[in-house]
């Protein structure tokens, strides 16, 4: 027995089970004369509800997960080399990916809305970094993940900058063919000064573009995102509110029922009351009649 097996066996369980099935384990480590296995066993805490379901996704679904988790490593290099196209449709993908993972989540571990919303917040951790990607990937979470979000706008591709740097060549090797201001340039072509201008306000047009592509795109992630976590506050405020109105009816019921039977008990305690003094009328009665018969 050894850390790494035990605890790949009690990040298994479900949260209630967790602290007396790790503290067994620790005890039975003792007894086998390794206190330092013991201790470090008794050291493991135990997960969150939201970090338990994730862990234990990647138990029962691993397929599912791996599909997550390849995504982010596709999305993290497309992000890293700026590549706006392929983050528009990994982004599209992304959605589709972690849509499903969080339905699968709800449905398998039953989750509350605010640990479904923390679970869900561990799965777009994992997407966007490598060690979250790892940590959920071994499925021994102990608390939810998060991260602050990044979205970095997309930088020209090495054509228009190697377009740019080319550009001073062409004027260089061609001294003869610059117009002088206000002329046009032999055979009715632009001047290369203007061309290379040309070319560098396509290039910005371009980034620029990108760059609103990506923002609208980062804008278009927050809203949903904080769509979703409205929805989900309405849902568990509903989910509350709902067990509020059932607490209150159940304690107002058992009130009632506590007033009824402090009634009758009230009433049992007069009748008792009422039998002792029957009791003891009797009881002397009874003396008095002996006596009487023993003359």
């Amino acid at each position: 027995m050894d850390l790494d097996e035990v605890a790949g066996r009690l990040y298994a369980l479900p949260p209630s089970e967790f602290t007396a099935a790790r503290d067994a384990q620790a005890r039975a480590a003792k007894g086998a004369g390794d206190a330092r296995l013991a201790r470090d066993i008794g050291s493991l805490r135990r997960p969150t509800v939201s970090a338990w379901a994730v862990n234990r996704l990647s138990r029962e679904h691993p397929e599912e997960l791996a599909e997550l988790l390849g995504l982010g490593e596709r999305l993290r290099a497309a992000w890293e080399a700026q590549d706006a196209a392929a983050l528009a449709e990994l982004t599209r993908e992304r959605g589709a990916v972690t849509g499903r993972l969080s339905r699968l989540l709800r449905e398998s571990a039953g989750l509350s809305p605010a640990a479904a919303s923390e679970a869900d917040q561990t799965l777009d951790a994992a997407v966007v970094d490598a060690g979250a990607a790892d940590q959920v990937r071994r499925g021994r979470l102990v608390r939810p993940l998060s991260y602050s979000g990044f979205a970095p706008a997309p930088v020209p591709r090495e054509g228009a900058a190697g377009r740019r740097r080319t550009a001073p060549a062409d004027r260089a090797a061609s001294p003869d063919r610059t117009a002088r201001p206000g002329t046009a340039a032999p055979s009715g072509r632009a001047a290369p000064s203007g061309r290379a201008a040309r070319e560098r306000a396509a290039e910005d047009e371009a980034r620029r573009r990108e760059q609103e592509a990506a923002e609208a795109r980062r804008r278009e992630e927050v809203a949903a995102r904080k769509a979703r976590e409205r929805q989900e506050a309405e849902a568990a405020h509903r989910e509350w509110a709902a067990a509020l109105e059932e607490a209150q009816r159940e304690r107002d019921e058992r009130a009632e029922k506590v007033a009824t039977l402090e009634r009758e008990l009230a009433g049992a305690r007069d009748r008792l009351a009422e039998s002792d003094q029957r009791l003891e009328v009797a009881r002397r009665e009874e003396r008095h009649a002996r006596a009487r018969l023993s003359r």
